[in-house]
């Protein structure tokens, strides 16, 4: 396992998150509202700030459930490009572009982790003969 590379997709994965918070936010409260003035789809962007914690504290079952979730975020963005007139749909493609990263960054952390020094069946029992040898 490669620690350089597990804190890189670690911090691709945070600032990915962090990313689609401050979009949300601006985007539906400044930049293109679906209403002037803002709109209550801002709350879209509450259930990104629930797996902050675990990305932050190397949790890997958030990196597996969160890559799950995002899709929802990925399919908005795929829609409103669509869907929305300028600037919306640009914010939607950032959206999407956000997205893709966050995926991409959760599936090699977990892999990354998951590929760490393992023994097999034979090596585990050659060690075991070995220390009893001894």
């Amino acid at each position: 396992m490669n620690r350089k590379n597990v804190e890189l997709t670690r911090w691709l994965a945070v600032t990915s998150v962090l990313g689609l918070i401050a979009l949300g936010l601006a985007w539906e409260l400044w930049l293109a509202p679906l209403r002037p003035g803002g709109s209550w789809l801002v709350l879209k962007v509450l259930p990104l700030c629930i797996p902050l914690p675990g990305l932050l504290k190397r949790r890997l079952y958030t990196y597996r459930w969160l890559s799950l979730v995002l899709w929802l975020y990925f399919t908005e963005g795929v829609v409103r490009a669509y869907g929305d007139r300028a600037p919306g749909n640009y914010l939607a493609l950032l959206q999407v572009l956000l997205c893709t990263l966050l995926f991409v960054a959760c599936a090699l952390h977990v892999r990354l982790r998951l590929k760490g020094p393992r023994m097999d069946s034979n090596a585990d029992a050659d060690a075991v003969a070995t220390h009893v040898a001894n």
